[in-house]
């Protein structure tokens, strides 16, 4: 079976970046120079996510996206600031393949569904987003990671494959850019709780990290996007990619 490892770019202001803990932002560069490289590394499929739109609540921005379908040799999913089926319309018109739909999956409740309807349950990824509090309690966020819902990941993740998700991402907030591991108990949860496939996120790596999260806590998929993009304990900007070999 051919296992899916997913590079998860972050947009903002027309560049490229990648966060640690949803927080500090280290630039990397010009999306369709690393899209070009991604390229020739066959990648199974690239998630571009705009994290300014997310947070910002505001509209994606469809001149960059065009650009980067319009470089782009491997399937791409789109998310960040979609609340409406005519954005979505749009962004499947200009090539990419799916959707990522998150915060306004639960300020819209009947988004989802509508979606859904649209386009078909596979075009659509419901992306959740989890942190622990300083007491150690999960909560789900949305908003970029700055407002907590009053929901438990499992409870949200079933309510969201009842819409008509075809595909969850369940993202670790503590982990991410972290590069210390997944969380594997929280993602065997959700795998465990949903018949829709799972993409793993937050804390790759290394390949083990990206094989452990399929074969040991029930994802479908692995994502990552420090370990795509970041060299050494320096952190030195290199995109990379496991040949077929690693895999």
């Amino acid at each position: 079976m051919h296992t899916r490892y997913i590079p998860v770019l972050l947009l903002k202001d027309g560049g490229l970046y990648k966060t640690r803990k949803f927080g500090k932002e280290t630039y990397l560069g010009d999306p369709i120079n690393t899209i070009k490289i991604f390229n020739d590394k066959l990648v199974d499929e690239l998630v571009f996510l705009d994290i300014a739109a997310a947070r910002r609540k505001s509209e994606p921005n469809f001149e960059i996206l065009k650009e980067i379908a319009g470089e782009c040799f491997m399937p791409l999913t789109y998310g960040g600031g979609l609340v409406a089926i005519e954005q979505v319309r749009e962004i499947l018109a200009i090539g990419f393949e799916k959707v990522v739909v998150n915060s306004a999956a639960w300020t819209d409740p009947t988004l989802v569904s509508a979606l859904a309807r649209y386009f078909g349950s596979s075009t659509i990824v419901g992306s959740i987003d989890v942190k622990r509090d300083w007491m150690r309690r999960e909560k789900v966020f949305i908003h970029g990671g700055s407002e907590a819902i009053s929901i438990d990941v499992v409870d949200w993740a079933q309510e969201l494959e009842k819409r008509g998700i075809g595909e969850i991402m369940i993202n670790s907030i503590d982990k991410d850019g972290e590069m210390t591991g997944y969380d594997l108990d929280l993602i065997r949860r959700v795998s465990s709780a949903v018949s829709v496939p799972v993409i793993a996120a937050g804390g790759a790596r290394n390949v083990n990290d990206l094989k452990s999260a399929i074969s040991d806590a029930g994802a479908s998929a692995s994502a990552a996007g420090s370990m795509f993009v970041f060299q050494g304990k320096h952190r030195a900007v290199l995109i990379s990619y496991p040949s077929t070999k690693e895999r």
